[in-house]
């Protein structure tokens, strides 16, 4: 724990392998697209008929909360987020062979919210994905939450892989390494700050692989300030 500790701390990501099994991955995405089939809409996103994303995970999929229970992840968010934490968003998306896509260098910036048309000196830049309120959080909010990130199936130089910017989180140049291209296995979990930079690539040509990835975004408390709510929250306790 203390190594994966010092890793959030310094570099912004910690990579924790075989959290769970490649048949438990297997079992958790035929569930999800059987519960994101049920509750179609807006926040499920399909190409050619077939589900490749959601930006409103937890809508259809409010038990993806238990998955953060499996150790060692449960230490690791009461340890790096304390004991009020909880669950605020989940995204699920695909990067299918045949319709890959890429995104640049970014950093995840935006809360998803009941209402941002409330008066704040803490939020900003209010947008709708998908139908669902956003702001812009401080950057002292964003550095209390934490992203799990499952991986259903292996992510290698193959499938458009994610890359990051080690200790970019920290927002001082001075203290960034070079960007590095992170790979898993299906089970792994990859934790990571939301101000950590990174930007994920196009599939190669030709590969027959999947990347599909459970996003799960966790904060430290249920209360944000100036009468603003979090869209969900699902407590760990």
């Amino acid at each position: 724990m203390t190594n994966l500790l010092t890793s959030l701390e310094n570099d912004g990501f910690a990579m924790l392998p075989g959290i769970f099994s490649t048949g438990e991955m297997q079992t958790l995405g035929t569930r999800l697209i059987g519960e994101l089939e049920a509750h179609s809409g807006p926040t499920v996103l399909k190409s050619r008929g077939r589900i490749y994303g959601s930006r409103n995970l937890l809508a259809a999929a409010p038990w993806l909360v238990d998955w953060a229970h499996r150790p060692p992840l449960a230490e690791l968010m009461r340890q790096t987020l304390g004991e009020k934490a909880g669950l605020v968003r989940g995204l699920f998306f695909d990067k299918p062979p045949d319709r890959s896509w890429s995104l640049p260098w970014h950093r995840d910036r935006t809360i998803a919210v009941k209402d941002n048309t409330l008066k704040s000196e803490h939020f900003h830049n209010p947008t709708r994905k998908a139908g669902i309120a956003h702001y812009e959080a401080s950057e002292t909010l964003l550095a209390n939450m934490l992203t799990l990130r499952i991986h259903l199936d292996a992510m290698t130089s193959e499938n458009g892989p994610l890359s990051v910017i080690p200790g970019s989180h920290r927002m001082d140049a001075g203290q960034e390494s070079s960007p590095i291209i992170l790979s898993a296995a299906a089970g792994n979990v990859l934790a990571m700050r939301p101000l950590l930079s990174h930007a994920s690539s196009m599939s190669q040509e030709g590969t027959t692989a999947h990347r599909r990835i459970v996003h799960l975004e966790f904060a430290a408390s249920p209360v944000l300030p100036d009468g603003v709510r979090w869209n969900d929250f699902i407590g760990l306790a």
